[in-house]
């Protein structure tokens, strides 16, 4: 009996093993370059990024023979950080088609994995397909997901990780040539201190909230193709200060919601109003209000270097405490 059970126990854990490397094999699978269409006249506003953007990734790439008289090679790295919602995915997509390059969108379910080893070589099989595919923007989003702080970590395998990042990002510095390494996150006060030294992601660049024009935009784009009244959208984006594109989102989300319970109640399709995107708006709050409080406790305390004076001058400006 005792063996029969043991067969049992060996081949379950066989199935679970086979699950296992299948769920890795199909993580890799993910993995795919792409062209994407948008490029920077997509992105409104934010001009001081585009320009620093231009200056590091774009410029070189465009008249290498003036960047190579001074040593400067295209390829590189910058993080891109800030609130969450603010459109960073959107800005590494808009480099991406800027320079017309394929675009690969790190996942983290295609890395991470439960055998020790497997996240090291599937990280490596991601930069590996980049530089099969240069010109190349590889954008690693969350980025302290992957390279956080080792000081912190308590595993192994963790550390090991974030080992493995440092060592495609500089140890194989002759093959990322026309590589582009673009990492964002909410958190840059976590990632690991060696990952900010030169050479890797020392383009530190804040991403800050939506203007009012840029609000406006936003809306409209949401609202595109709804059935709605005639809307003053200007006056929505005016009285949504230090909303994020997410929480713009979220507004014509409850909008349509209203809209959709009238035209239930009365059996007829009923637009959106000027009065559902007001109730909407004042039912919400800015989220990046948490984040800008956070921020400015590290900016203030403990930025060294001066990283973060960006966010505190945006404190400043807009009147935040």
């Amino acid at each position: 009996m005792s063996d029969h059970n043991d067969r049992d126990d060996l081949a379950e854990r066989r199935r679970n093993k086979l699950k296992l490397l299948q769920f890795d094999k199909a993580g890799k699978d993910l993995v795919e370059t792409e062209k994407p269409g948008e490029t920077f006249q997509d992105v409104g506003g934010l001009e001081d990024v585009k320009k620093k953007i231009r200056m590091n990734f774009i410029l070189p790439l465009q008249q290498p023979e003036l960047f190579t008289a001074y040593g400067r090679e295209a390829g590189g790295s910058l993080l891109l950080f800030g609130p969450p919602g603010c459109g960073k995915t959107f800005l590494a997509r808009a480099i991406a088609g800027e320079i017309e390059a394929n675009f690969l969108h790190i996942e983290l379910q295609a890395i991470l994995s439960m055998y020790v080893g497997q996240s090291e070589t599937n990280l490596h099989d991601v930069f590996q397909k980049a530089r099969e595919n240069k010109p190349c923007v590889v954008f690693i989003d969350e980025l302290d997901a992957i390279g956080g702080s080792r000081n912190t970590m308590r595993q192994h395998h963790d550390r090991m990780l974030v080992n493995q990042l440092l060592l495609e990002l500089d140890g194989l510095k002759a093959f990322n040539d026309g590589i582009f390494v673009i990492g964002a996150t909410n958190t840059p006060w976590y990632l690991d201190s060696a990952l900010r030294r030169p050479g890797r992601f020392n383009h530190l660049i804040f991403v800050p909230p939506p203007e009012e024009a840029e609000r406006q935009s936003i809306l409209n784009l949401k609202l595109k193709g709804k059935p709605m009244e005639k809307l003053d959208l200007s006056r929505i984006a005016k009285e949504t200060r230090h909303f994020s594109g997410a929480d713009l989102e979220q507004i014509v989300k409850d909008a349509v919601e209203n809209a959709l319970e009238r035209s239930i109640e009365t059996g007829e399709l009923q637009p959106i109003t000027q009065e559902d995107m007001r109730k909407s708006s004042k039912g919400r709050k800015a989220t990046t209000l948490e984040w800008f409080a956070t921020a400015k406790n590290y900016a203030t305390f403990s930025d060294v270097n001066q990283d973060y004076q960006h966010v505190l001058d945006y404190i400043k400006a807009n009147g935040l405490k």
